[in-house]
C-alpha cells in the first residue's frame, strides 16, 4: 500500500498536467508544453494525455452537434456599434440632451467634446459624444438622437462574438475543474519536491483563469452594452451679398498688390537713381574745371 500511494498521487498529477496542455492550446495565446516539466513517468503521461484529448475531442464534438442541431434558437452575442451625425441649432445643449437621453436609458457617457469652428469667416460650435446604452434598448435611443436635429449621416455595426464567447466560457470552465483537482492532489502531496510542482502547476492554470475571465467581462461589456458615437454641428452662415463683398475685397487685394509692386520697384530702383546723379554731377564737375 505504501507503494501504490505515490503512484496513485503521480497519475493524478500527471492527468491533471497533460489537461492543461490540451487546454493552453486552444487557449489565443501560446504556452511551452508541460509534459517535461514534471519529473514523472513518461508513459504514464502518454497514456494520460491520450486519456483527455479523447475526452476533448468528444467534448467539442458535442458542443458542434448541440449548435447545429439548435439551430437560430441559440442567442447571438454581438457586439453593436453606431455612429450618428448632426445639425443642430445649439452643440452645447444638444450635448446635454443626448447624455440625458443616455441616464434615461440606463445608459452613461464615456466621452465628450465641445470645440470651435471656423468656415468663410464665420464661427460655429461644434462637438461628439460617445455613450454606452443598453444592447435592447440601442434602437429606441438611435430614434431619440435623430429627433434633437437634422441627421446628416447614420452607420451601424455589428461583429458576432458567439464564438468566441462559447470557447472563452468552455476553456474558462475546463480550467477551473483543473484548479480543483490540482488542489486535491496538493493536498495528498507528501514531499516538498511534490508541493513545489503541484504549487507551479497551480500558477500556471490561476494565471490562465484570470486571463480568460478579464477577456470574457470584456465581451459581456460589449455585448451588454452598445457604443453610440454622435457628432454634432451648428449650420454655417450663409450670407446673400449679390457679390458686393467679393468685389470690395478683390479690389483691396488688387490695391495692395499694386502698392506692393510699387515699394518693390522704388526700393530696386532708387539706389541706381543716386548712383547714376553721383556720377553725372562728377563729371560735369570735372569738366567744367577742365574748360576753365
Amino acid at each position: 500500500m505504501k507503494r501504490t500511494y505515490p503512484l496513485l498521487f503521480i497519475f493524478l498529477l500527471t492527468c491533471v498536467i497533460a489537461a492543461g496542455c490540451l487546454s493552453s492550446d486552444s487557449n489565443t495565446q501560446s504556452y511551452a508544453p508541460q509534459e517535461e516539466s514534471f519529473s514523472f513517468g513518461n508513459k504514464m503521461a502518454d497514456m494520460a494525455f491520450d486519456e483527455d484529448r479523447d475526452f476533448a475531442y468528444e467534448s467539442r464534438s458535442s458542443v458542434a452537434d448541440s449548435d447545429e442541431s439548435s439551430g437560430s434558437s441559440i442567442t447571438r452575442k454581438v457586439i453593436t456599434t453606431s455612429d450618428v451625425s448632426l445639425e443642430v441649432k445649439d452643440t452645447p445643449e444638444a450635448i446635454d440632451s443626448i447624455g440625458a437621453i443616455a441616464s434615461e436609458y440606463n445608459g452613461y457617457v464615456s466621452s465628450s467634446s465641445v470645440y470651435d469652428t471656423y468656415y468663410d469667416g464665420s464661427e460655429t460650435l461644434s462637438g461628439y459624444i460617445t455613450i454606452r446604452v443598453p444592447a435592447d434598448e440601442h434602437d429606441t435611443v438611435v430614434d431619440r438622437l435623430e429627433a434633437l436635429g437634422k441627421v446628416r449621416s447614420k452607420s451601424t455595426s455589428g461583429v458576432d462574438v458567439t464564438e468566441e464567447y462559447i470557447d472563452v466560457e468552455a476553456r474558462l470552465s475546463n480550467l477551473e475543474k483543473q484548479e480543483q483537482r490540482l488542489q486535491e492532489i496538493l493536498e495528498m502531496a507528501t514531499t516538498v519536491e511534490e508541493v513545489l510542482e503541484v504549487e507551479k502547476e497551480l500558477g500556471r492554470v490561476r494565471g490562465e483563469i484570470e486571463s480568460l475571465t478579464g477577456r470574457l467581462n470584456y465581451l459581456k461589456d460589449r455585448i451588454d452594452l452598445s457604443t453610440i458615437t454622435v457628432s454634432v454641428s451648428e449650420p454655417r452662415n450663409i450670407t446673400h451679398s449679390l457679390g458686393l463683398r467679393d468685389a470690395l475685397s478683390d479690389s483691396v487685394r488688387g490695391f495692395i498688390g499694386s502698392v506692393n509692386g510699387i515699394i518693390v520697384f522704388i526700393g530696386v530702383a532708387l539706389p541706381i537713381v543716386i548712383f547714376v546723379t553721383i556720377v553725372g554731377s562728377v563729371v560735369i564737375f570735372v569738366k567744367r574745371r577742365v574748360w576753365r
